[in-house]
């Protein structure tokens, strides 16, 4: 859990013109501050993730990478003390190839084991490692190699990959037994936009993959769909909370890419929404699943939790609301009264199994809930 820069701030490197949200120290040093005075850092948002074009353009007089000297000019180490000092982590980014995404060094082969030695002496605690401008022989030496040299460093290193995607995202191209080997958290799919379109077809795509995704992801392992844009331009309240309560669901990292120094009291109380995140970083660490699709109106997901409870998600996928009767023992629930808490009203109510119900969801939003009671349904 976290904020990442990519989504919201992009490749911005004009500090001259646009200094306030310009790729710079002052950008995370900003998002530290308030992660740590905000109450997020204490609800477990703790990585502040450097991404692209923070680097200089060219490497050093010893071959390493270096910050670029204006914008950041304390240079990564203090960068990485400012966060640790603040109980946060820092997070950067390098790219598995001959330049990275925006043009700048990237880590080809022969660069791997002093890059990596270099962020383990900068003290950074993850790396997100992307593919662009490299080939497919290449991503299959350099992803394990550089899991190899972070390991060496004896510095506790995060390792996000982006190699799927640069693999078709799905097997036999993607060896997925092997990501779960070498990596923490690997970006199954595309890259998100701050858009409601775009969301929806991240959500598409890894429920419609879900017999191969469930399987691969556990703790230390983690199916990755990408940043949550909720506080941006592109999505509704409805829709926000809907993405809030399918990341969890998919048991996804929470890294946020938004302002939060201008975030709204709506995303923030979506974002820092107590039973969500609970949810999302349920111990068991079980990925969930869809279990209803009626048509193109309405679906329901469902995921295992710890302690014989479990979370049930209804979503709208139409422009008017949703009214869908249905009961728990139709969802697999049999073994009597449930306690039903809802997420994003925070109210209760019981509910026996095999009463029928309606449940009245809003045009792309959800109705979440944390279900009480044992359930025979097996993931697995």
């Amino acid at each position: 859990m976290g904020w990442m820069a990519w989504e919201r701030f992009r490749c911005n490197v004009n500090c001259d013109n646009d200094p306030y949200n310009c790729i710079s120290e002052t950008l995370f040093t900003d998002m530290a501050d308030r992660l740590s005075e905000d109450g997020w850092r204490d609800l477990g948002y703790v990585y502040v993730n450097i991404d692209d074009c923070w680097s200089s353009m060219e490497r050093d007089e010893n071959g390493r990478l270096q910050p670029d000297p204006k914008r950041f000019p304390g240079g990564i180490p203090k960068l990485a003390r400012y966060m640790h000092d603040r109980g946060l982590k820092l997070g950067i980014y390098a790219d598995m190839g001959t330049d990275t995404c925006e043009g700048f060094p990237g880590t080809p082969l022969d660069k791997i084991k002093i890059d990596a030695q270099t962020f383990a002496e900068w003290e950074v605690d993850m790396l997100k490692f992307d593919g662009c401008h490299s080939n497919a022989s290449e991503q299959e030496q350099g992803y394990p190699l550089m899991s190899k040299a972070l390991n060496a460093t004896g510095r506790p290193i995060g390792y996000a990959c982006s190699w799927p995607v640069y693999q078709d995202c799905l097997p036999p191209k993607v060896n997925y037994t092997q990501l779960g080997k070498i990596c923490n958290l690997w970006r199954n799919y595309y890259d998100i936009e701050d858009s409601w379109d775009s969301v929806q077809e991240i959500i598409d795509w890894f429920f419609d993959h879900q017999d191969v995704l469930i399987p691969v992801s556990g703790p230390g392992r983690w199916n990755d769909p990408d940043m949550l844009v909720i506080g941006n331009f592109g999505l509704n309240m409805d829709q926000s909370r809907t993405q809030m309560a399918l990341w969890a669901i998919m048991a996804a990292p929470l890294y946020m890419s938004n302002d939060l120094r201008s975030i709204s009291s709506g995303a923030r109380s979506i974002l820092q929404n107590k039973m969500a995140i609970s949810i999302n970083q349920d111990p068991m660490g079980i990925q969930g699943r869809r279990i209803v699709k009626e048509g193109s109106w309405i679906e329901v997901f469902w995921r295992p939790l710890s302690n014989n409870t479990s979370t049930l998600v209804f979503f709208c996928r139409k422009n008017t609301p949703c009214l869908y009767h249905t009961s728990l023992s139709r969802l697999n629930y049999t073994t009597g009264s449930y306690k039903i808490f809802d997420v994003f009203t925070e109210t209760n109510m019981m509910l026996k199994d095999s009463i029928d119900f309606m449940v009245s969801v809003n045009p792309s939003g959800v109705v979440m809930w944390h279900v009480s009671a044992p359930t025979k349904m097996n993931l697995r």
